[in-house]
Order: structure tokens, then C-alpha cells, then sequence
């Protein structure tokens, strides 16, 4: 147990374990949706996340793409930043230090062009990384870049062997970021656990594309982009129950995820963590708000610690009969 409330009830336990590394609760921010932490610092205590997946960052400074680059949707939004980002000289030289102040972990956001790139991205963090930088987290599943990335995310072989790549450098937390945007996750969440990644997280964006019927021309400057928010929850937790019945290894739940019970039902799924992403942009604080509610909901059901909802998911004997 963690402690005990004010009213005599045992606190839930909320802490959460991926290889050794040991997080307060269950609750990351994604990638791409928190900058690099300093910019949310002020809206929120950036002290009571789990930790923060940074800005996905590559060996030179990205512009990404020209606007219009966000567009609102009807149950989220479309973006097509293009993994715009500082290069990761000033992100070793400036923004690691900046995140060593706060106690809380860091998992870098790695986007590249092609295996030596990551692997030399990783390799250049690893030289300079700080206390509590507990991994990598290696984006192959951006559909907002024309080169590299979802080239790797939609083929199990390039997955398989990105990941053995960087295996080998770093022992550190080694998370792949897996794509919706393929026939089927389990192969590659399969080639993941084989190449020796500590975790998956998924899903990342859909691809989707909203048009001006005012002028007939694409709202995005890129034509299509990646969709998030409320409207690829379902999508997601169904596939992220897929990965889990196909792969033994940690799975990171995002998509969609607005309040402590979306983060349930990810973690009955299978997941053992979730990343808060499109909802940042609602309320910086939402994940503060998502642990602090889930604390409150373990209470509420006796439930004594988070790992308890983990994998939970009732089936009915005739479905699990039937490969369900």
C-alpha cells in the first residue's frame, strides 16, 4: 500500500514497474503533445506524471511541415506537424538538463529517416543522458513525414531489425511506438518482444484528411494527416487487446484518453500504462487529472493496487472457446 487516507482507507497502490524501472502511477504523457515539458511547466506540476515522453527528436532540426498543420475534428483533431523538433544537440544540451531538475521520469521520443539515425540519435542521448532519463520511446509510426518512420511501423521484418539495432546500444527502457495502420499488430508486436523491446506503446495516429467544401481543397496542407482523440479510442483498445493476446511483453495504452476511466478500460485491455496525448490540448493538467481520478476510482472499488486491473478482461467461456 501506498499509505492511508484521512478516513481510515488504505490507499490504492499505484505504482507501476517496466523492467526495473519503477513509475509513481500508471500515467505518461505522449510524445508530441507535451513539447519538452518546460513549455507545460506553468499550467501544471509536472512532478506528479509518471514521466514525460518528449518531443520526438532526430539528429538535425526539423522545420516539419508548412500550415495549415492542425485541424479540429468533430471528436478530436487532425495534425500534420511533420516531427518539427529541436535536433538532439539542443535537446542533450538544453532540454535534458532543464528535465533533470523534476522528479519525474523522462522516456526520449526518438523520429528518424533511416536505422543509422536512430541508432546514432540513441546512442548521442545515452552519452549525454541524465539521472532520470529511463528510456527511449522509437516512433515507426508517424504518417506525417514522407521519408522513414511508418516505412518501418508497416513491415515486420525493418521492425524487427530497427529494434535488435537499438538494443544493442542502449539498456535502457526500449519502447517501440506501433501503428494502427496496418493489416494486423500482433506480427509486429511479436517482432518487437522477439528483438528484445522492454515494451510497445499504441496506437499512434490514424490516418485521416478533412476537406474545405467551401474552396474543394484538403484543410491540411499535407492532404491527409494523423487523427487522435476520442474518435480512435475504440480502434484503439482493440488493439491494443490484440497485441496483448499475441505478445508477452508491456504494452503502453494511448488513444483517445480523457478521464481515469478511459485509462480502466486500456488497462482491463491489457495495457499496464497509458500516455495522455490529444486531451493536453483540452487541459495541460489532464494527466494529473487522469491519475488523481484513477486513484480515486481504485478507492471506490477496494481495488488495492493498479497491476490488479491489468489484463483483467472477462470472455465468456464459449468465446474463449472460439479463439476470442
Amino acid at each position: 500500500m501506498n499509505g492511508v487516507e484521512s478516513n481510515g482507507q488504505a490507499k490504492a497502490d499505484m505504482r507501476v514497474r517496466l523492467r526495473g524501472v519503477e513509475f509513481k502511477n500508471p500515467v505518461l504523457v505522449a510524445s508530441g503533445t507535451f513539447g519538452y515539458g518546460a513549455e507545460a511547466k506553468k499550467y501544471c506540476d509536472i512532478e506528479q506524471l509518471a514521466g514525460i515522453v518528449t518531443k520526438s527528436v532526430s539528429w538535425k532540426p526539423r522545420p516539419g511541415n508548412p500550415p495549415h498543420r492542425i485541424i479540429e475534428t468533430a471528436s478530436g483533431m487532425l495534425n500534420s506537424i511533420g516531427l518539427a523538433n529541436v535536433g538532439v544537440h539542443t535537446f542533450v544540451s538544453e532540454k535534458l538538463p532543464y528535465l533533470a531538475k523534476f522528479d519525474t521520469k523522462i522516456i526520449a521520443n526518438i523520429a528518424a529517416s533511416s536505422m543509422e539515425e536512430y541508432r546514432d540519435v540513441l546512442e548521442h542521448i545515452e552519452q549525454h543522458a541524465t539521472p532520470n532519463l529511463v528510456g527511449y520511446e522509437i516512433n515507426i509510426s508517424c504518417p506525417n513525414v514522407k521519408d522513414g518512420g511508418l516505412s518501418f511501423g508497416t513491415n515486420v521484418e525493418r521492425t524487427e531489425e530497427l529494434t535488435t539495432l537499438l538494443r544493442a546500444s542502449t539498456d535502457r527502457l526500449l519502447i517501440i511506438k506501433l501503428t494502427p495502420n496496418v493489416t494486423s499488430v500482433a506480427p509486429f508486436a511479436q517482432a518487437c518482444e522477439r528483438a528484445g523491446a522492454d515494451a510497445i506503446s499504441l496506437i499512434n495516429t490514424l490516418v485521416g484528411m478533412s476537406i474545405d467544401i467551401y474552396t474543394h481543397e484538403p484543410r491540411l496542407n499535407t492532404v491527409t494527416g494523423g487523427l487522435s482523440g476520442p474518435a480512435i479510442k475504440p480502434i484503439a483498445l482493440a488493439q491494443v487487446y490484440q497485441a496483448r493476446k499475441a505478445c508477452g511483453i508491456p504494452i503502453i495504452g494511448i488513444g483517445g484518453i480523457v478521464s481515469a476511466e478511459d485509462t480502466v478500460e486500456f488497462l482491463i485491455a491489457g495495457a499496464c500504462m497509458v500516455q495522455i496525448g490529444t486531451a493536453n490540448f483540452v487541459h495541460p493538467d489532464a494527466g494529473i487529472r487522469v491519475a488523481r481520478g484513477l486513484a480515486e476510482f481504485l478507492q471506490k472499488q477496494n481495488i488495492s493496487a493498479v497491476g490488479d486491473l491489468v489484463n483483467s478482461l472477462r470472455i465468456r467461456a464459449e468465446l474463449k472457446a472460439a479463439g476470442w
